[in-house]
């Protein structure tokens, strides 16, 4: 007579605990998933905008993915209605009513797709136009000059400037402090002129949700309005090299009278003028000339 083990785990018993350890498993990670995300969910996941640019930007971003995600719902649910509506039934050994051409759902999921991609186009469009839009007077201008592997700024207005070596990244704290400095007044409109002196960087600023190549023999710009004030970071986007990675700097948004002391710390340090970036200022700012003097570079 054969004997059973009765210590040994039943078959049925050990797939119920390997659901409820599956189950367990992925409730821990989505409980960890949010707990990391919390109060990111109305950004959609993206860095907290600290300019007005930064907020329209991630309007657009929540727009697009709550329209992919309805998009997406439907056609997943009509998907699961057909397969559980049109299932293969036991006694059922016939074949469906077979059709060559269906012209109304053919006409349907052409125009629809073309549709969604005009509604979206039209609202990038849109923000776009308006993310790129220089027509506003600024309170300050800085051409920033990219350069293997670091950055210049020309504060234009004030004719002084601020330049950068490249980092020295040695994973030692405090190695950022040698990395050059960006000063924005907070609540000021600053316009970007971006040029380079020798190969495609990009500018880009992650708080800021705005970034913009920087072309060898091109004048680009942007401008923003910092909204916050504190510090940032800022890097290159575009790969530009064997040290394409350490071409970093810092973002400071100050209150006006701390970006004056900055500014005047630079032009008693000697920085006055502006450093040459193989442009003229009347080039850099064809628009500004009522208000800068071309004084030439240094």
């Amino acid at each position: 007579m054969r004997q059973h083990d009765v210590s040994a785990p039943r078959p049925h018993r050990r797939r119920s605990v390997s659901r409820r350890s599956t189950t367990a498993l992925g409730l821990a990670v989505a409980a960890l998933a949010l707990s990391g995300c919390a109060g990111r969910v109305q950004d959609g996941f993206l860095p907290r905008a600290a300019t007005q640019n930064g907020e329209q930007v991630t309007r657009l971003w929540n727009g697009a993915w709550i329209a992919a995600l309805a998009v997406g719902v439907l056609v997943w649910g009509l998907i699961l209605w057909c397969v559980v509506a049109y299932r293969r039934k036991k006694d059922d050994t016939t074949l469906p009513v077979q059709l060559r051409y269906n012209v109304p759902m053919e006409i349907l999921y052409t125009v629809v797709p073309v549709f969604m991609i005009a509604v979206l186009f039209y609202y990038t469009a849109r923000d776009e136009a308006t993310l790129l839009d220089t027509s506003k007077h600024p309170d300050v201008v800085v051409n920033v000059v990219g350069k293997k592997w670091s950055w210049d700024f020309n504060y234009v207005n004030e004719q002084t400037y601020e330049t950068g070596t490249q980092a020295e990244l040695t994973g030692e704290p405090g190695a950022e402090k040698n990395l050059p400095t960006l000063y924005l007044p907070v609540n000021k409109r600053t316009e970007f002129v971006l040029t380079a002196r020798d190969v495609i960087h990009s500018f880009w600023v992650p708080a800021f949700l705005q970034k913009l190549d920087m072309i060898p023999g091109r004048v680009n710009r942007f401008q923003v309005v910092p909204t916050e004030v504190g510090d940032f970071k800022g890097k290159c986007a575009e790969l530009c090299g064997a040290y394409h990675s350490q071409m970093l700097f810092n973002v400071k948004v100050v209150p006006q009278a701390e970006y004056d002391a900055h500014i005047a710390q630079l032009k008693a340090a000697g920085n006055t003028g502006q450093l040459d970036n193989s442009l003229s200022s009347k080039k850099i700012m064809p628009n500004q000339q009522g208000i800068l003097q071309d004084s030439g570079t240094k």
